[in-house]
């Protein structure tokens, strides 16, 4: 049998490694924006996996979906989910706005109203009226500027969409082609390490679903019984923004109790209540009983990652924390960690 040829390393060679492994840091660092879109689309791509595998394995007669048969079926789910929250939320919203624009007074008649206000009775009236308009058009400018970072965010959203898309057809040619750079004699260790990875970060997937599904549930049913308005609209962004750690929580809290406040002050304090015991029973039972026992990392390790996560890359890190923290620590569960115990000394 012939016998295979190991390549030597040499001094030239190793200097050669090290300008280009410098290199590629170095042009990661200035296309970071970039490299970070790449990143949480292959990690979704590998987070969804298990759901198109399972949308594969379904039998309608004789015909069984493609994988981009199932890739469609799970987007036109997405879709239908979203039309029917735009279904329950801009109709109600639609005739409110329409209901105040009715009830807001000119401009004239404002500043009517404001002449009668104490101290403001003293400014003439061209004065109140340019200062009237200033605020105007400040409000529009910071509007104008908002409106074209959420395009920003939302045109890297549907780009980040895409790729996930493109990853999930062809991640099993980029994944071998990744593996093709790797010794043989490793390549099958490190293939087995992001196997078990992968499973575990499609077990957070289905932890993180669990959670979404009994907090839009429990939500829904309480803003129902408070009579919030909006309420099934409310419940149905409550349990998606869930999918965003601390954050989602926190605009959909501070939302309901605006909304809230409309009606009186009960109704805010029966949403706050709510909230507490519900933020309660999440951290002290579901988190432990669904989450950890998903990923199999601990509490600690869960919120160390959804801190580096948001300081790293803000929202967008915090939502690829967890799958993160679980490729990681599969890799230094097989590389670095000792398989005895740890008061046996070195092997």
């Amino acid at each position: 049998m012939p016998e295979t040829t190991r390549k030597v390393r040499t001094p030239r060679s190793n200097v050669v490694f090290a300008f280009a492994l410098a290199l590629a840091v170095w042009v990661a660092w200035l296309a970071r924006a970039a490299v970070l879109l790449l990143y949480v689309s292959a990690l979704f791509a590998v987070v969804l996996n298990p759901v198109v595998r399972a949308v594969e394995h379904w039998h309608i007669r004789r015909w069984r979906p493609s994988k981009a048969a199932s890739v469609a079926i799970m987007l036109l789910i997405v879709a239908a989910a979203l039309c029917g929250f735009g279904f329950l939320a801009i109709p109600p919203v639609a005739r409110d706005l329409q209901q105040l624009s009715s009830q807001t007074p000119s401009i004239p008649a404002l500043i009517g109203k404001l002449h009668s206000i104490p101290l403001l009775n003293r400014l003439d009236g061209g004065q109140l009226t340019s200062r009237l308009q200033g605020f105007v058009s400040h409000a529009a400018t910071y509007i104008l500027l908002a409106v074209r970072d959420w395009a920003g965010k939302i045109a890297n959203l549907l780009t980040a969409l895409v790729l996930t898309i493109y990853f999930i057809l062809e991640g099993d040619v980029a994944y071998a082609w990744f593996l093709s750079f790797i010794p043989p004699r490793r390549r099958d260790r490190l293939n087995a390490t992001l196997r078990r990875a992968s499973v575990r970060m499609g077990r957070w997937l289905l932890g993180q679903a669990s959670l979404m599904l009994i907090l839009g549930l429990c939500s829904t049913t309480v803003y129902a019984l408070l009579h919030v308005r909006y309420a099934y609209a409310l419940g149905f962004l409550t349990g998606l923004l869930n999918i965003i750690p601390v954050l989602g929580a926190a605009i959909t809290i501070v939302l309901v109790l605006a909304i809230a406040a409309i009606h009186s002050w009960t109704t805010v304090l029966g949403v706050a209540i709510f909230y507490v015991v519900y933020i309660w029973i999440e951290n002290s039972y579901l988190t432990p009983r669904i989450m950890q026992n998903r990923v199999n990392l601990p509490g600690l390790g869960i919120l160390v990652a959804l801190l580096f996560g948001f300081a790293l890359a803000g929202v967008l890190g915090a939502l690829v924390a967890v799958p993160t923290a679980v490729l990681v620590a599969e890799l230094l569960q097989e590389y670095l960690v000792w398989k005895g115990s740890p008061f046996d000394g070195p092997p």
